[in-house]
């Protein structure tokens, strides 16, 4: 297809091939503001949930390991409170540095919505979960993270983590749920820990079976 130039008449190649290369260069752009958060960069719930699916089905085809960790910062709100909400945003900004110091080229790092993270972390054993989760969540602990010229707050985070049924196609709700239950109880339990989800490899819910006889490639042999 030829690009035509404000007079309508058919570009020059080395001017086709220049703007050509500026409207993938806007489209890469609008694509990376799309599935980024504004205020930490970190990947959106959007761009966690593709990800997550994307694991879902890399486990269910090779077997492997995966461990999903929700991060909750604790007592936030009283940051909010007690500092403005200017103080509570850079709070924001401090635990998603510390996050990213805690993940390899493989895993997902995403701010799910308000004060909670989320990371996918492909590969990973469980007899390293809590090991992981433990270090991240020291991570954050040790920060201290400039609120204003002068004044610095430290924050911890309660940590909830689930692996992935191995060999199994789950899905992103059922697994996100079962992290969000560690989390729960790694507040009611007093906050400023990690809680992981035992025994590691979660026993298959009727749900799951479903999905994964449901869609099952033996169905075009019928």
């Amino acid at each position: 297809m030829q690009l035509l130039n404000q007079s309508g008449h058919a570009m020059p190649d080395r001017e086709q091939v220049s703007t050509t290369t500026w409207l993938q260069a806007l489209i890469d752009a609008l694509c990376e503001l799309s599935s980024r958060d504004p205020l930490t960069g970190l990947s959106n719930r959007r761009q966690f949930e593709l990800a997550l699916a994307s694991e879902i089905d890399r486990v269910a085809r090779a077997g492997e390991p995966a461990l999903v960790l929700m991060i909750d910062i604790d007592h936030f709100k009283k940051v909010n409170d007690t500092h403005g909400h200017p103080a509570g945003d850079q709070v924001l900004k401090g635990v998603a540095l510390a996050l990213q110091e805690c993940i390899r080229p493989m895993d997902t790092l995403a701010r799910f919505g308000g004060e909670e993270f989320a990371m996918i972390l492909p590969n990973c054993p469980p007899s390293f979960g809590l090991t992981v989760a433990e270090r991240v969540r020291t991570k954050v602990q040790g920060r201290d993270v400039v609120i204003a010229p002068g004044q610095q707050v430290r924050v911890s985070v309660s940590i909830g983590g689930a692996f992935a049924p191995q060999w199994v196609r789950s899905s992103a709700t059922l697994w996100v749920e079962r992290a969000d239950q560690q989390l729960y109880r790694a507040k009611a339990e007093g906050r400023n820990r990690a809680c992981l989800e035992q025994p590691p490899v979660s026993l298959v819910s009727a749900e799951e079976k479903g999905l994964l006889f449901g869609t099952s490639q033996f169905q075009d042999l019928e």
